[in-house]
């Protein structure tokens, strides 16, 4: 037993030790795994004017009063289209070097609204223009403080060309003579914010669902060279409705998009030989993971045989080895899980 109040050395190597696992726990294994996001298929990079944009706005401390997060809540639709998941942040995340990580966007206040999808809400420069020079020329009642420090107030005669004028009403200059300019600096500033609207989901978030169906071939063309047709001669086509309904977001090849949607190649709820947990993902969705988007059910757009023939596709292909289930127990869930949400 150590006594911390006789042995300094102890107590010093013991604070080093729980100093250094907390940092590993709670710093390193996060920004490591952070590492691993991958984009979505729709998602490009910041181009060199938004990367700078994207500096401005941490060195105007924008992260104070503006959050860039889409909750998965009602009172959250406003912001964006579905809920944030990290892919969205892989660009804006990553590493400025080796030593340096990018800082968080993601705010924890929301005086003023969230930005995540503002482009799409304002898309227009001229609006963002007037907005940062002084907040109430197009929201009267905001609370924003302006930016003047990022405009410069000049004679007529010094506006050159190339200068982007901003209409703002003469009343509010020092000289009514005088035009406000817009510096670079904040034109790249609004370039980041334009860059800021969700990318949508594979497929749109809504794959095209397809009814029962029998047995045709599937093409080399439409199924990857390792996958097993597992339907049968008179039963739906699990392969064909993997690629129409799952594919999108979990991948052709099952091994899903890291950041965004789990890979079902190896997984342990699809190899479980207790199908139940795999079944009511289908039949319900899928929303305990932080770290993935959501899911939704497909109770509603598949039947019993369906989803039998898309388990037992995710069950046995990819390396996958789970026991094959039958149309009966689908059905048993089903009806299970109706009686509880009465």
């Amino acid at each position: 037993m150590f006594n911390f109040h006789q042995d300094h050395k102890k107590l010093v190597l013991t604070s080093f030790i729980v100093f250094a696992g907390l940092s590993t726990l709670i710093a390193v294994m996060p920004a490591y795994h952070m590492q691993e996001t991958k984009p979505l298929p729709a998602m490009q990079g910041l181009t060199e004017q938004e990367k700078n944009g994207l500096h401005i706005y941490v060195q105007e401390n924008c992260v104070a009063c503006h959050t860039q997060q889409v909750r998965n809540i009602e009172m959250d639709n406003t912001w964006g289209e579905r809920p944030s998941m990290p892919s969205d942040y892989y660009f804006s995340k990553k590493r400025l070097d080796v030593w340096r990580q990018s800082p968080s966007l993601l705010g924890s206040e929301r005086t003023g609204p969230d930005l995540t999808n503002i482009a799409k809400r304002q898309p227009g420069k001229e609006w963002h223009l007037m907005h940062f020079y002084n907040p109430r020329i197009v929201v009267e009642e905001s609370i924003m403080p302006g930016y003047p420090w990022l405009f410069e107030e000049k004679n007529e005669k010094e506006v050159a060309e190339t200068d982007v004028v901003v209409p703002i009403p003469a009343q509010l200059l020092k000289d009514q003579h005088n035009k406000v300019v817009a510096t670079q600096n904040v034109l790249d500033l609004i370039a980041y914010l334009q860059s800021l609207k969700q990318a949508p989901l594979p497929g749109n978030g809504a794959p095209e669902f397809i009814p029962s169906a029998k047995k045709k071939e599937i093409t080399t063309a439409s199924t990857p060279a390792d996958v097993t047709v597992t339907a049968t001669a008179t039963g739906p086509d699990g392969a064909k409705i993997y690629m129409n309904t799952c594919a999108a977001c979990h991948q052709r090849d099952g091994k899903g998009l890291a950041g965004a949607f789990p890979s079902l190649a190896g997984s342990t709820i699809v190899n479980d030989n207790n199908h139940e947990t795999q079944i009511k993902i289908i039949l319900q969705g899928y929303d305990a993971r932080a770290e993935y988007g959501v899911m939704t059910g497909f109770a509603d757009q598949l039947n019993d045989e369906e989803i039998t023939a898309v388990a037992n596709h995710e069950r046995t292909n990819w390396g996958n080895k789970g026991s094959v289930i039958t149309a009966e127990e689908v059905k048993k869930i089903r009806e299970s899980l109706k009686k509880l949400s009465q």
